[in-house]
């Protein structure tokens, strides 16, 4: 922190900045126009992931305005003299994905990017958070941000975690309990046994989806197991210089009587494998349930909502989740896309094929690094072998910004993180699942529990 003020607002200075070519363009421009140059080239770090095709790249972009967003990105890097990894690069790949597989993202740092799941960076132990294309021009300008704190959260899921439940579905059940409002002005830090148990991956997925809790950051606390993936990172500290860093890292966390504005607690034997009916990720239920009835609903305004959202899912109340039909399936985002979702995935589609009713699954990794360990283990085959395509890395379905989109009345088991109207092309229906639901969906032709195939957790 820079400097705070009498009125609460703070100034803070900015470790690390992520770039991507949607939010940048005007940001530069506005540095260009005011005649300045970044204040600290060496923190910032790009790459191209929400336009970028999955498929052809040989071909380059066909699209004439992801096209531009693109290039204009390689301009910008290139004048500026920011290190970027472009679409042909190995190392390119979603932001949120790329950041902490080099290093860039370290426990104890502040990260913000022009996206709003740059809250996926807390499971370091960092401050991270989603900025406006405004203040990433005054990031690019001034390396400070200003800002006022926010209230203080937990959420604490403890006891043991049943069988085929995922970090993917621990969080969709926080919000399922929450409400997309219920993090609303708080720094959520997840804590508790079983947060304690995920793999840093696991905590990743977590975190991501802290604001869709609307949560203005999400944060796990350091430990062992946060310092083991960081170490040997292209941009971890080397020498001496890591030994004082992880003596600094294991400060990282809260004391054990440290005061929370909000506490929320979990029981973890509570949570089955989630799928979302609506069109709010807070709208989720367990794969053994039903779609909930309006009717049921004494809330006015909330039974509004849900009338709503099944008219635009096209669903009805009561039926049974296991009867919902898919006609696509996505693997992949910033939420599910690095190797430990795809191994998910991959342990439920072995051996088996996708459904004839089911007319794409693709699995889209989150990076280039991704992509190559996994296919160095095997998985490309066996996706590819039960029928998935498989893909070049970038957001892809998440947001539809590429080719990758749902025709209108279609249905998608996704595991991105928003199932907003229109999210994955213009009249969609995304139903929020984890890798290894979304595995067993496309090959069942339907949503279908998979703890019945026998897939591990993959935490």
């Amino acid at each position: 922190m820079v400097r705070s003020e009498e009125d609460g607002s703070a100034l803070l200075y900015i470790d690390r900045h992520l770039v991507h070519e949607v939010t940048s363009p005007q940001a530069f421009e506005g540095l260009r126009l005011a005649g300045r140059r970044p204040w600290r080239v060496s923190s910032i770090s790009a790459t191209p992931d929400h336009n970028v095709p999955t498929t052809n790249r040989a071909q380059g972009i066909s699209d004439p305005i992801s096209r531009l967003q693109v290039e204009t990105l390689d301009r910008n890097c290139a004048e500026f003299g920011i290190t970027e990894f472009k679409m042909d690069d190995i190392r390119q790949g979603i932001v949120h994905v790329i950041g902490p597989e080099e290093g860039m993202t370290l426990p104890g740092m502040t990260v913000v990017c022009g996206d709003s799941h740059t809250s996926t960076h807390g499971a370091f132990g960092a401050l991270a958070f989603g900025i406006g294309t405004s203040e990433v021009e005054h990031v690019l300008a001034t390396q400070c941000l200003v800002q006022k704190k926010s209230k203080n959260m937990l959420v604490s899921v403890d006891g043991k975690i049943g069988f085929g439940v995922t970090a993917k579905d621990i969080v969709l059940a926080i919000i399922g309990r929450i409400g997309t409002a219920g993090g609303t002005g708080h720094a959520i830090e997840f804590g508790g046994d079983v947060i304690r148990a995920l793999s840093v991956e696991g905590r990743m997925t977590v975190c991501n989806m802290a604001i869709e809790a609307g949560a203005r950051a999400g944060m796990v606390a350091v430990d062992d197991k946060t310092i083991a993936y960081v170490a040997d990172r292209p941009l971890a500290p080397r020498g001496e210089l890591w030994e004082q860093a992880v003596k600094a890292w294991r400060a990282l966390h809260s004391d054990p009587d440290a005061h929370f504005d909000k506490v929320v607690r979990i029981d973890a034997a509570s949570i089955v494998p989630q799928v979302t009916w609506g069109t709010s990720p807070e709208m989720v239920v367990g794969v053994d349930a039903q779609v909930p009835d309006p009717s049921a609903e004494v809330d006015p305004v909330r039974r509004e909502a849900m009338t709503a959202a099944l008219t635009y899912m096209g669903l009805e109340p009561k039926t049974p989740i296991e009867q919902i039909p898919v006609d696509k399936v996505f693997i992949g985002s910033c939420t599910n896309s690095r190797i430990e979702d795809l191994r998910a995935a991959a342990v439920v589609a072995k051996g088996n094929k996708i459904a004839r009713n089911v007319k794409l699954a693709m699995i889209v990794p989150g990076s280039g690094l991704v992509k190559h360990q996994a296919e160095k283990e095997g998985l490309h085959e066996i996706f590819r072998a039960a029928g998935f395509e498989w893909r070049e890395p970038g957001c892809s379905m998440c947001l539809a910004m590429n080719a990758d989109r749902l025709e209108a009345g279609e249905r998608c088991a996704s595991t991105s993180n928003r199932n907003f109207e229109g999210r994955q092309g213009q009249g969609g229906r995304t139903h929020l699942v984890s890798p290894a639901m979304a595995a067993a969906a496309a090959i069942a032709g339907h949503f279908t529990d998979v703890r019945e195939f026998g897939a591990p957790k993959a935490v």
